[in-house]
């Protein structure tokens, strides 16, 4: 009953997959064409060597179109280069082996131990077991013939016609606004969660138990960021070579989002930081040992971050000249927050809370002139 249950889950799994697949845009949708792609330009592979060349190496070009026909069309290029690279370096080991040596056991396998170190080296990447498997065929079913080696080229270059077509008429689909607008989305929670600390922080009476659930949030927002790191990376790769026009002429809305992403992430460990200092002070009553001023000005200060991450993330292209004041405002803050006015009775939590302050910003810093340069 629980393997049942087990397979029925995972075909419930791939109808909705399919489904949010038809109904909707994104990475089910990608899937499916990239399925019926693959489906589509290996039937025609086949079907044109099987008609132009021998039966002995039809096999070949269907093969080739799944080895090339990858998600992206720089992948595709790529696997494709290193994959002739592969069959090359297969045919002629076959083939000098079988004219030095002849069709022997012990050359089968002397091919068998050279194909397998060559296919290590590293410019055959993911494609280097394709060397032992080309010369296989080329020695085993061609003998190490000359000819055969020649129709073996004949199916494999049938197969990468039919793969990479396959994506110049139908290149995959660009999803640069989604990216940016789920950017902008995690970008503006982080603004919010920042605007209730600093509340909690400026009044210095704020709930112990929703501050400490902010550092839950930050975990979780930092969680999210790591995913879209990646999505924003796969989406970069899928730009590159890609026939279809991008939303932004000059292509600088994906380094954009990244930057973005990455600033956020560093300021995450800050704010986690922060959140816990303001956890043990409030908890403690010590809060109430800082001064109301340095507690404004705190808050203060953390508002204006939130203003200066908010713009940051945003979807449309950031306004250098916006984005330098705000931040000057933010710099302004701590400042004068730095100003020596500690007080002895809790010297600990304010000295901990500008340390956290000037690595916040020193980050963001480090950063800003890339989303300046790119706006």
């Amino acid at each position: 009953m629980t393997m049942l249950h087990r397979a029925g889950n995972a075909i419930a799994a791939v109808v909705g997959r399919v489904g949010r697949g038809l109904r909707s845009p994104g990475p089910e949708r990608d899937d499916l064409v990239l399925g019926a792609k693959s489906v589509g330009a290996a039937t025609l592979a086949w079907i044109l060597a099987r008609h132009l060349l021998p039966a002995a190496v039809t096999t070949f070009a269907p093969f080739t179109v799944l080895v090339v026909l990858q998600a992206t069309v720089y992948r595709s290029v790529r696997e494709c280069a290193r994959y002739l690279m592969a069959m090359t370096a297969g045919a002629v080991l076959a083939a000098g082996l079988a004219a030095w040596a002849g069709i022997h056991w012990w050359a089968f396998a002397s091919l068998m131990l050279l194909g397998l170190a060559v296919g290590r080296f590293r410019p055959f990447g993911s494609q280097g077991a394709q060397v032992a498997v080309v010369g296989l065929f080329a020695f085993s079913t061609g003998g190490g013939r000359l000819d055969y080696i020649g129709h073996l080229i004949a199916s494999v270059a049938i197969g990468v016609a039919c793969g990479i077509g396959a994506h110049l008429l139908l290149a995959p689909a660009r999803h640069t606004r989604r990216h940016q607008a789920s950017v902008a989305a995690v970008c503006q929670d982080v603004s919010a969660d920042i605007r209730l600390l600093a509340d909690a922080s400026g009044t210095g009476d704020g709930d112990v138990d929703a501050v400490g659930r902010l550092r839950g949030e930050w975990r979780r927002l930092a969680s999210t960021c790591d995913r879209l790191h990646g999505e924003v990376d796969a989406e970069t790769e899928n730009s590159l070579l890609n026939p279809r026009r991008t939303v932004d002429p000059r292509d600088e809305a994906l380094p954009r989002a990244r930057e973005a992403l990455t600033i956020v992430q560093r300021s995450l460990d800050h704010l986690q930081s922060m959140t816990r200092t303001l956890e043990y002070a409030l908890a403690d009553g010590h809060i109430q040992s800082v001064p109301p001023s340095f507690r404004s000005e705190y808050a203060a200060f953390l508002h204006h971050v939130s203003d200066v991450l908010e713009e940051i993330g945003q979807s449309e292209r950031t306004d250098a000249r916006r984005l330098e004041e705000l931040f000057d405002v933010v710099a302004g803050h701590l400042r004068h927050l730095q100003q020596p006015h500690v007080d002895q009775a809790a010297p600990t939590i304010q000295g901990t809370l500008l340390t956290d302050a000037a690595r916040l910003i020193a980050d963001v810093r480090s950063h800003l002139h890339i989303i300046a340069v790119s706006a």
